[in-house]
């Protein structure tokens, strides 16, 4: 069982940053790959990126490619988000979730995580 907690959220200006942090619970983070999803009002919920369990393997949506950065500190149990150059329809709640597996293949397909975070709101205006 994993809890997972999100946070650094907040309001900020297109072209601006935020490094979001995802805070698990638990002695076995080191087995879950991460995933960070958002879903903005109206939409689907989508795959920001991923990474795999040990750091090794990271993965990205197209759009969010060259812009955000994903990386994790098993010692702290705790996986970020930074997002840079951030434009007004990066506006979401971001999730992060995990999935219990020790392989360089991290899905960008939500039904595959079984732990989710309660979200974070980001909004950045233009």
């Amino acid at each position: 069982q994993v809890q997972l907690v999100e946070s650094g959220g907040g309001l900020v200006q297109a072209g601006g940053s935020l490094r979001l942090s995802c805070a698990a619970s638990g002695r076995t983070f080191s087995s879950y790959a991460m995933g960070w999803f958002r879903q903005a009002p109206g939409k689907e919920r989508e795959f920001v990126g991923g990474i795999s369990w040990n750091g090794g393997s990271t993965y990205y949506a197209d759009s969010m490619k060259g812009r955000f950065t994903i990386s994790r500190d098993n010692a702290k149990n705790t996986v970020y988000l930074q997002m840079n150059s951030l434009k007004p329809e990066d506006t979401a709640v971001y999730y992060c979730a995990a999935l219990q597996r020790r392989t360089g293949w991290v899905p960008s397909v939500k039904t595959e995580y079984s732990y989710w975070g309660q979200g974070t709101q980001v909004t950045v205006s233009s």
